[in-house]
């Protein structure tokens, strides 16, 4: 497992296989749903009436999964996200057997504004903040929606990129490369934060850009994101160890 480690000058130095690299961070980039916000367990609730209305009964692990099968399908093409949501939704209830009401299909895209921040989230942005980083969000989401979940911050992020301006969805790199366009300093002072191999780990790594996962105790490794190997800088098991960097 890759972990992280200081030297006595504070670089910021992985292992990984006996290898030792040294970094140096001015911008942390994080993926938002599901990094910084709860999006598994809004994901749940949300479904939860429509499961119950139609005595689905089934393991929530397997709802994340089947979720992550479908939202991928759904993403190859660019479509706003509140339509992956819809599109999404109509092929859960399809497979698992739930009525969905015309009225209901913008159910997720609906209740997706009230999601809320992992407990330690906002304190350790405030950390990263009073350390002098600049913060970013690069996200698979529309302009309007991440604006509702801006809202859960006490920081304010110094970017925040939309797979609306990019017309792409990560894993795709486009998202990253508009990233990159925006934020003036080498990408060797960049850091990517994100909990799904798939989406953030892979592309950050093709692009050269320092990653860490977010594998959070007690949860899947991969929950709603496609299943993926690869090899982050650093692992951490909540966004508080980032302040260890």
């Amino acid at each position: 497992m890759d972990y992280f480690t200081l030297d006595s000058r504070g670089s910021k130095k992985a292992v990984s296989g006996g290898e030792r690299k040294e970094f140096s961070f001015s911008w942390i980039s994080f993926d938002c749903y599901g990094t910084l916000i709860d999006w598994e367990e809004g994901l749940l609730e949300a479904l939860k009436p429509l499961l119950k209305r139609s005595s689905v009964e089934i393991e929530p692990l397997e709802v994340l999964r089947l979720y992550a099968e479908l939202e991928s399908r759904f993403e190859r093409t660019y479509r706003p996200y509140r339509e992956v949501l819809r599109w999404v939704l109509r092929g859960l209830a399809e497979r698992l057997g739930f009525e969905l009401h015309p009225a209901e299909e913008y159910l997720l895209a609906e209740a997706l504004p009230g999601w809320r921040p992992f407990p330690e989230v906002n304190e350790t942005l405030r950390s990263l903040r009073d350390q002098g980083l600049k913060l970013a969000i690069i996200s698979n989401i529309d302009r309007d929606l991440i604006a509702e979940t801006l809202k859960h911050f006490t920081v304010s992020f110094d970017l925040v990129v939309t797979a609306e301006e990019a017309r792409s969805y990560k894993p795709d790199l486009r998202i990253f490369e508009l990233m990159l366009e925006k934020i003036p300093v080498p990408k060797e002072q960049i850091l990517h934060v994100g909990q799904s191999l798939f989406h953030d780990i892979l592309p950050a790594k093709k692009l050269g850009l320092a990653s860490c996962w977010v594998k959070r105790p007690g949860r899947d490794p991969y929950g709603a994101t496609p299943r993926a190997e690869a090899r982050p800088d650093f692992v951490i098991s909540d966004l508080s160890e980032l302040l260890a960097l």
